[in-house]
């Protein structure tokens, strides 16, 4: 009995110390999980941080995207009025440009057609002062007469004829300033 009973003494002691090591693990254990509890905790308020930043960011980048677009749409329409005015403007000044021309054109007819008369005038006029001095003897009042006659009358042609010149220069200018007027238009990236 007295065996028997250090035995089982000794198989308690055993099994306490086996107890105490169990509770001892058991406290680690508990303590760890305790750690990876408040891990969890802690990276499950990141993540809802994360997502209420996202989400946050996603609102404001759908907010720039609208206003992006807002601003895009103006810009265009702007451009095109701005395409419509000049291309109003040029049709305008194409007309101008015509019109000029046109006008340039009649004065060179006109400046030819004088020139022209003046030639004959003064070849008609040769021939008669020609004649006249042919016939001085016996005219020589009237030679004076139609000699200073004619001098006039040439004198108001040459100044017809400066007159045209001057009007055909001046058309000249103004159909140049055209021209450069034109190129510059042509020249702008909204026009093109």
């Amino acid at each position: 009995a007295a065996l028997l009973y250090g035995h089982l003494q000794s198989q308690v002691r055993g099994a306490e110390a086996l107890a105490q090591k169990y509770k001892l693990q058991q406290e680690a254990l508990s303590a760890q999980l305790q750690v990876v509890y408040e891990h969890r905790s802690r990276l499950e308020r990141s993540l809802q941080k994360e997502r209420g930043e996202h989400k946050k960011t996603k609102e404001d980048f759908l907010v720039y995207k609208l206003e992006a677009q807002e601003a895009l749409n103006k810009e265009k329409q702007d451009s095109m009025n701005r395409y419509g005015a000049l291309s109003s403007q040029h049709k305008i000044l194409k007309n101008q440009h015509d019109d000029v021309k046109k006008q340039l054109l009649e004065l060179q007819l006109q400046h030819n057609s004088l020139r022209l008369e003046h030639r004959k005038s003064l070849e008609s006029h040769s021939q008669k002062l020609a004649q006249l001095q042919q016939e001085r003897d016996s005219e020589v009042t009237n030679l004076q007469d139609t000699v200073q006659k004619l001098r006039e009358e040439s004198k108001l042609l040459r100044k017809a004829h400066l007159e045209v010149h001057s009007q055909l220069l001046s058309a000249q200018a103004q159909m140049e300033e055209f021209r450069q007027l034109k190129e510059a238009l042509q020249k702008m990236p909204g026009l093109r």
